[in-house]
Order: structure tokens, then sequence, then C-alpha cells
């Protein structure tokens, strides 16, 4: 009898991906535009110019209006720990819910008192108090990206905890460990920055759109000044931080890093890296390949002597892993019946590091210990993420990345030499390319998570055995709710952002048209 009903993991797995990917939507965007405000509002306090507050309190109105939604989603996809991963939150809860709690502490007590402040302030506070309350909001938000990061990366690379045979959970032995967790400190940074990419390419293409119209002419230019600056230092620290995280991810989770470059098989060192290719899951080799000696070696190792794994190996030393979890998972089950028997806790601390290989076995049968070499066998393939699609979402996602060093890079030289509206074509290509950051962080997000299965702890938990004991009707109902609940929320968002944009500066009484210039050098 198979324990797992495949129906309510797919389902469970498919609600939380949903609501996931539609929260990761609002999150970056704070990240960034909250900056861009702190940039523009030190700007103001520095030159006393009162065109840099209007400038603000504009972009404020549509960070306000995104935070409002990031709340909501981030509130709703908590419920699901409880909801569909009773048994993944009783087992890692220890660890994952610290981390939780003090970003919950963050994002509705410090975030939401700062927020209040900064829109009902101007009048109230001095301009020097206002940009403190500015520049705090936007170092809140980017701590509570900070402790949401550090319980993601325990996933990843579960660190300073240990299996405790009394209680049968996963337990913290050392928070520091977990909180300099070295994939968290390179998550943190990489996604911020990408965040930061997103906030300056979403001022620069509104922007874009206000000079295409002849709008708030004098508004759009500065605005696009300081995004065309602060997005090309962002893009810039994207591929950066990217190539340093990639490299965090090669030492600690081999088997993602072989499935998003299509390495079926150990290649001699230095790897070269597969620019094109078509990844054949049932042949395990890549057609039409097209690759870049040395590349992936370098990146992947920072030698050029040192292999990386390729997949087949990898999975023969998941077989290793499965049987060193057998006898990890027989002495869990001998301490259960007599917590005094030495040899059995011997053997399990001697083992313990591989018992979740063990539990991949759940998938085919009740007890490991009774599995057939055809049944360690379908685990240890199990080890295989989805490989074509790791493989192209990661190179639509740098490709995108090197897109806006460029377009962000083009972007400084105009506002440098005060031609940014002088190409309907380039203010064009700007507007155009408002959603590729949100295509490239969402791709991210896919190579980051979905490249982590079968484990929803790597080499821990399973995330088959995670779930809640809960039948699929049940799961799908609470599916369609969501979906119901983030379809109206995404209406709403979608109506007041493009009701705000669309009546500017101007049309909300923040631009005068006294302070408004007229479009001039337009070809």
């Amino acid at each position: 009898m198979i324990l797992i009903d495949a129906d309510v993991v797919t389902l469970s797995r498919l609600q939380f991906a949903l609501t996931a990917l539609y929260h990761f939507l609002f999150v970056p965007l704070t990240l960034g535009l909250v900056w861009m405000l702190a940039i523009m509002e030190s700007v103001y306090v520095m030159t006393g110019r009162e065109v840099w507050k209007r400038m603000v309190q504009f972009w404020g109105v549509l960070f306000g209006i995104n935070f409002a939604m990031g709340v909501a989603t981030g509130v709703t996809m908590e419920f699901q720990f409880g909801m569909n991963w009773a048994y993944y939150s009783h087992y890692v809860g220890d660890i994952f819910g610290a981390p939780l709690a003090i970003e919950g502490l963050m994002a509705f007590f410090l975030e939401a008192t700062l927020v209040g402040v900064f829109f009902m302030g101007w009048e109230r506070i001095s301009p020097i108090k206002h940009l403190l309350v500015t520049w705090f909001l936007a170092l809140g938000t980017s701590l509570s990206a900070l402790w949401i990061l550090i319980a993601n990366a325990w996933m990843q690379h579960p660190v300073g905890s240990e299996f405790n045979p009394a209680t049968m959970r996963m337990e913290v032995t050392s928070f520091s460990e977990v909180f300099f967790n070295p994939v968290a400190q390179e998550k943190f940074v990489h996604t911020v920055s990408a965040g930061y990419v997103l906030g300056a390419m979403f001022v620069l293409s509104i922007s874009a759109w206000y000079l295409l119209r002849g709008r708030n002419v004098d508004f759009a230019k500065r605005s696009m000044t300081v995004a065309a600056s602060f997005g090309l230092a962002a893009a810039l620290s994207v591929v950066v931080l990217g190539d340093a995280s990639g490299y965090t991810v090669s030492l600690n989770q081999k088997m993602k890093m072989a499935a998003i470059e299509a390495m079926w098989h150990t290649e001699p060192a230095p790897a070269a890296f597969t620019l094109f290719g078509v990844p054949d899951v049932g042949q395990r080799t890549t057609h039409f390949a097209v690759k870049i000696p040395w590349v992936m070696g370098l990146i992947g190792t920072r030698s050029l002597d040192e292999t990386m794994p390729g997949i087949a190996e990898l999975v023969d030393a998941a077989k290793g892993r499965i049987g060193n979890g057998i006898q990890a998972y027989d002495a869990m089950l001998m301490l259960r019946q007599d917590k005094d028997n030495a040899q059995a806790r011997a053997t399990l601390a001697a083992h313990d590091q591989d018992l979740g290989y063990a539990l991949l076995l759940k998938k085919y049968v009740d007890d490991p210990r009774q599995a057939t070499p055809a049944d360690i066998q379908k685990a240890a393939d199990s080890t295989i993420p989805n490989v074509p699609v790791l493989f192209w979402a990661f190179r639509i996602m740098v490709g995108c990345g090197f897109y806006f060093i460029a377009l962000f890079a083009f972007s400084f030289w105009k506002a440098s030499t005060r031609t940014l509206d002088s190409r309907r074509w380039y203010l064009r290509l700007a507007l155009w390319s408002l959603p590729l950051p949100w295509i490239a962080i969402e791709l991210g997000w896919i190579v980051a998570e979905y490249g982590r299965q079968p484990w929803a702890i790597d080499g821990v938990l399973p995330t088959a055995l995670g779930v809640s004991s809960v039948s699929a009707g049940q799961v799908l109902t609470s599916l369609g709710g969501f979906v119901f609940f983030y379809t109206a929320l995404a209406i709403i968002d979608v109506f007041l952002m493009l009701k705000f944009v669309r009546k500017g500066p101007d049309g909300l009484g923040i631009w005068p048209p006294a302070v408004a210039a007229t479009p001039s050098g337009q070809h």
C-alpha cells in the first residue's frame, strides 16, 4: 500500500505555487520602489526643491497600493502551512517558525507603522524626520525580506539543526548557523537586487509613457534619471550576486545545478556551459547543444581542475544515501521502542544525515526497510527535478539580466546627455520592457523552488510527506477559493494602478500645471 495520495500532494503544491508566485509580484516591487522614494526624498531634503517632494508623493501612491496587496497576499499564503502542510509544520516548525514570526513582527508592526507615518506625516513632522521615516521604511522592507529568505534558505540548505528521535522532529541546534546560512546571505542580496531592478524599471517605464504623451515632462525626466542610475547599479549587482548565488548552489545543491545545466554525465574539468540545447529526459541527453568551453567549471567550482558531478553520477550517489538512510530509519524505529538502545542510537547518529533519503521510499512502500532494488532505483531517480523547465527558466532569466544592463546603461547615457525624450523608439522600448523584470523574477523563483524538488527540506523531508491529512476534494475547494480571492485582488490592483498612472501627478493635484513643463525635442 502506498501511503501518499498523489492528488493531494499535486494540488497542495499547485496551490502554494500559485499563491507564492502571485505574492512575489508585489514583494520585489515594494523592495525596489521604496528605495527609489528614499533617494528622491533625500534629494528633496538636500536641495529644498519642491519638485522632488512631489515626485516622492506620486510614486508613494503607487508604492502604497502595491504594499497593501503584498501584505494581503502574504497573510493568506502563510495560512497554507496549517491547511495543506501540517506535517511539514510539525516536522520543522521549531526551525522554520522562528524566522517567520520575526518577519511577521517586522512586517505588521514596524513596516505598517512606518507606512502610516510616511503617508500621514508630510505636514506633521519636519522634512528631516520624514526622510528618516522613509529610510527606515526602506530598511524595514529589506529586513522583512531577509527573515523570509533565511527561512527559505534553510529549506535549500538545512544547517544548525538535527533530528531528535525523542520528539520525531527537526530541532534547532544553533540559531546563529541558521541566521548566517551562506545560502541565506547569497539569496538575500540577489533577491533584493532583483527587486531594485524591478523598482527602477517600473519608474522608467511609466515615465517613458508620460514622455510619449507629452505629459509631466519635467517630472518624467527627473524620475527617469534616478531610475536609470539606480537601475544600472542594481542590474550590474544582480549579475555579480547571481554568479555568487550560483556558486553556492553548486556547493550545496549539486543536483539542482546539474539539472539547470542539463549535465547528464560528469564532464572533464573544467566543464563547458551549454548556451543552447534541447534536453531530452527520456534519453538523458541534450540535443543540438551549443557549448562554451570552461565557463561552467569556472562558475560552478571557481577552478580549472575540479569536476562538477552529472545527473547520472548524482543518482548513483543518492542510491548509496538511500541505503544509509534505511539503516537510520531502522534505528529510529528501534529507539521508539527502546529509547535506551545504545547501538540504535549510535547507528542513527552515524547515518541521520541520510534519513531523509530513506523517506523518499515512502512514495513506493509503507516500510522503507522492505524496499526492493527497483524501489530504491525509483526513489533515486525521483531526486532529478524537471530538467527542461530549469534549463530554460535559468537561461531566460539570465538573458533578461543582461538585457537590463544594456537598457539601463543606454538610459543612463540618455539622461547624462539630456536627450531622454529625443527618440520615441527608445521610449517605446522602455515602456514595453516593464513586464520583463517580473518574468525574470518569477523564473528565478521557479529555478530556486522547483529545482529543489522532490524535497520540501533538501535532503531532509520529501515534499510528498509534508502534506496535511486532507482529501483531494478539500484541497481543490481551498484552491478554488484562493484562485477566486487572488483573481479579485489582481483585478483591483491593476484597476487602481492604471487609474492613478493615467491620472498622473497632474491629475492628482501633486504636480500643478505651473510646475509641469512642455515636451521638447521629440522625433
